[in-house]
């Protein structure tokens, strides 16, 4: 660069440099200058109408102390007042902020309030200060009718409600589920809504009106629930209905709808919406009328309303009272046998009720006219519809005792049905065919005995006592004694001689006849001679006897029978041992010694004492033997023409119990318990031998026996076991019910660890030998490489590679015991076996 050049940069240098501090100075001055700001800072304020707004004037000078008289003008230039206390906030008031700052508060700004504000204050009382901000006001988009959730009806036109109110005009378009909708055969956007065409419920949905103002760049958009309601509709009501008086009622209508209708019941006759009727209720959402006791009063007209939102529809029924039957007539009646007799019923209902009979105790109705399996009993019915009246008379020809007894009239219609009841009274004469049967009775030792007579007869009988022809009241004797004239009376007889001991006749007289009964009083005694008493069972230690009693008297019966036995070589009975049995229970007499003889006698007892020791007989008791033969506690069934068969409740398990068997003289230590599968074929028990378990069981008389299969027979045998040997065994044959086939998998022979570790030790080495043939073929690198390039090769290296290669040709031997063997899998149709050799899909189980 020249001198010249040097020259005028320097000239420009100076002149920037002397702006500058011009401006500098400048502004300095005007800082220090004092005035008054306006916060917000813009010199126009624009908002819209009814939004609050809050203008700040705050001075901006070296001293704030020397400002007096702060105030605010409105645009009328009349000072705006502070906030008055305790009185309601005016639309325009001012108030002192901190920082020496007086406030402007609108609270909400009108078209009115536009125009120019100023502010003013006076500085060191010298210098007036002032600053101004312009209003403006616009409207904003204001929703004047458009609400958020609409309701269409199906079938009809409808607009969809959005009115806007804005200053400037908006614009209005519509989206419907986020798409906008375009005028057209379906919808039409208008200034006030959108008009939908033909509402079906597909127009169901989220409408959104948008207003937007392009002078305020203003955009608002009202989210509207569309949802298509359709007109009630009465879906079920019956043209008439039928209730029963006194009984609750229930009637439905329904109505199809949206929303679901509302349903009121309307009685016409009153025009009363009965669900504010006593004993009426009406469900509104399903239109159940209810009513908790009808009356003849309920009859009439009703009308049911379905109403919702989209409309009222309403449909007539007409509810008939039935009148339950009543039975107001119905009397007990007497009769005598062999004469007819009649039983009236009478009722009144509407309909006239159908009226029958039935003899108390059987659910059996007469049938109208004549009975057929009675040819003797007739049911006459009559019936009056107009007065609502009918009649029924059970009428018995050639009545007999078996006809009396309690009868109810059932009264029968529409509504319900009546009961009543009624006694026919057959009247007869005595009668003692009860005690044809009866024994005599006893008495023994001069106790006192009742002997008891009851006479069958209406009107009762009248009971007396004779003996040896003469009436008892008449002999007098203290020792004969009558209790009760009848029906029932007793006669006690204190036998203080022999002579008592007699027939005695009870005498029955009623209006209908006479009737005689004889009753015996004998002396009982005690039992005869027992007639034998045979060994039927010998066992070291018990004897079990048949023992065959005496002739007992009817009504005498033996109560039990008695024996005494001693050893054969004591002579003394007077210490003999004593056993009692009952007649009902097994003979047996317990706890004898092993090879022993025993005398035994026997004796019968029953009321009266134990009758005379007969049947003397010894017998001797075996020597010490094996245990008898257990007796299992269960109870087999016939299978299909074999032997009895046991079942037991369970697939897999069974519990055997069994009674405890004699010891013979010494003690069972354990039992016995043996069970094998198999089956019975052509009269042969063929057992699976193989499978056979057998298990001693101590101190117990029941072993479950578990892990069986199901659907399959098992023999079991039961031995009791003591120190001289077995019992003989008790067998049972014993079948499981079907359960869940168990299948037996043929076991697989797992490989062992140290053929893995080969295994996967081989898989490396191979994948190694891979790779290094890779490099050699195609960058000829790796270990084959190198051995390609040697050019000599002693004969020991080539021996040594040669063994090697023979044995790396040896194929993988298969260890004993992997998996590499073929097997065959059969299914028997219960079992599956595997076994070694060609795999056969034939009879494969999978």
């Amino acid at each position: 660069m020249g001198p010249v050049g040097k020259i005028r940069l320097n000239y420009a240098a100076f002149a920037v440099y002397l702006f500058l501090s011009t401006v500098s100075i400048e502004l300095t001055s005007a800082a220090g200058q004092p005035r008054l700001e306006i916060f917000p800072m813009q010199g126009v304020q624009r908002k819209p109408v009814g939004k609050s707004l809050i203008l700040t004037c705050r001075p901006n000078v070296p001293d704030a102390s020397l400002v007096a008289d702060l105030q605010w003008k409105d645009n009328l230039n009349n000072t705006i007042l502070p906030k008055p206390t305790g009185r309601n906030q005016p639309p325009m008031y001012t108030e002192t902020l901190p920082g020496e700052s007086l406030a402007l508060m609108i609270t909400a700004l009108s078209v009115e309030m536009e125009g120019r504000y100023y502010c003013t204050a006076s500085y060191a009382n010298t210098e007036l200060l002032e600053t101004s901000v312009m209003i403006e006001s616009y409207v904003a988009i204001t929703w004047t009718n458009a609400p958020e959730n609409q309701y269409p009806i199906l079938g009809e036109v409808y607009v969809v409600k959005c009115e806007v109110k804005a200053d400037p005009n908006p614009t209005i378009d519509w989206l419907r589920n986020g798409d906008q909708i375009r005028t057209g055969d379906k919808y039409v956007v208008q200034t006030h809504g959108l008009l939908i065409r033909d509402v079906q419920e597909s127009d169901d949905g989220i409408y959104t009106c948008r207003a937007a103002v392009i002078e305020t760049g203003e955009l608002l958009e009202r989210t509207i629930r569309v949802e298509v309601y359709s007109r009630p509709v009465i879906t079920y009501l019956p043209i008439t209905l039928e209730a029963t008086e006194g009984q609750p009622f229930a009637a439905n209508c329904t109505a199809t709808g949206k929303p679901k209708p509302e349903i009121s019941w309307i009685k016409d006759a009153a025009q009363q919406n009965v669900a504010n009727a006593d004993r009426f209720n009406v469900n509104p959402l399903t239109g159940l009328l209810t009513i908790n006791a009808v009356t003849q009063d309920d009859y009439g007209t009703y009308t049911c309303i379905a109403k919702n939102d989209a409309g009222v529809v309403d449909q007539k029924t007409k509810l008939n009272v039935l009148v339950r039957p009543s039975i107001y007539e119905m009397y007990n009646v007497t009769g005598v046998s062999h004469k007819e007799i009649a039983l009236t019923c009478r009722a009144k209902g509407r309909p006239a009720p159908e009226i029958t009979f039935r003899h108390w105790g059987t659910e059996d109705e007469f049938a109208a006219g004549v009975q057929v399996d009675d040819d003797r009993i007739v049911l006459e019915q009559h019936f009056d519809e107009d007065r609502g009246e009918s009649s029924g008379t059970l009428r018995i020809s050639r009545s007999m005792r078996s006809d009396d007894g309690l009868y109810q009239c059932l009264a029968r219609n529409k509504g319900d049905t009546d009961y009543k009841t009624g006694h026919i009274t057959i009247e007869f004469p005595p009668d003692f065919t009860h005690m044809k049967d009866l024994p005599p009775i006893f008495s023994w030792d001069e106790r006192k005995a009742n002997l008891s007579c009851l006479a069958m007869g209406i009107p009762n009988a009248t009971i007396e006592w004779r003996w040896s022809g003469k009436p008892i009241k008449e002999i007098l004797d203290k020792n004969l004694q009558q209790v009760g004239n009848g029906p029932r009376s007793d006669l006690i007889v204190h036998p203080v001689a022999r002579h008592y001991y007699s027939v005695y006749k009870c005498v029955a007289t009623n209006i209908h006849g006479v009737a005689e009964q004889d009753i015996q009083l004998k002396e009982a005694r005690v039992p005869e001679l027992i007639a034998a008493a045979i060994p039927k069972q010998l066992t070291a230690t018990t004897i079990t006897f048949d023992i065959r009693g005496p002739p007992a008297e009817l009504g005498l019966p033996i109560t039990a029978f008695a024996v005494q036995y001693k050893e054969a070589l004591n002579p003394d009975w007077s210490t003999a041992l004593n056993r009692t049995w009952s007649p009902e229970s097994p003979y047996i007499v317990e706890s004898l010694k092993p090879q022993t003889s025993y005398n035994f006698r026997f004796a019968a007892r029953n009321a009266v004492g134990l009758g005379s020791w007969g049947v003397n007989l010894q017998q001797s008791t075996p020597r010490r033997s094996a245990p008898e033969e257990p007796k299992p506690l269960h109870s087999p069934v016939q299978n299909d023409q074999e032997e009895p068969v046991v079942v037991s409740p369970y697939s897999d398990h069974f519990e055997l119990r069994w009674s405890v068997p004699a010891d013979n003289g010494e003690p069972i230590d354990f039992y016995q318990v043996k069970y094998c599968p198999g089956v019975k074929m052509a009269g042969t028990w063929h057992e699976l031998e193989n499978q056979c378990v057998s298990v001693d069981v101590v101190e117990s008389t029941a072993y479950e026996m578990s892990h069986l299969s199901g659907n399959t027979y098992y023999r079991i045998e039961l031995r009791a076991h003591n120190v001289i040997g077995f019992s003989s065994p008790a067998s049972i044959i014993m079948k499981t019910t079907r359960g869940i086939d168990v299948i037996q998998v043929a076991e697989r022979q797992v490989l062992s660890s140290a053929s893995i570790v080969g295994i996967a030790v081989g898989g490396v080495l191979l994948l190694l030998l891979i790779i290094d043939l890779l490099c050699c073929a195609t960058i000829n690198m790796g270990v084959l490489a190198t051995m390609c390039r040697r050019t000599k090769r002693s004969p020991s290296e080539i021996d040594e590679e040669a063994k090697l290669g023979r044995d790396e040709k040896q194929p993988l031997q298969t260890p004993t015991g992997s998996m590499k063997q073929n097997s065959t899998v059969e299914f028997d149709g219960k079992f599956v076996h595997s076994r070694s050799g060609e795999i056969i899909g034939k009879n494969s189980a999978v």
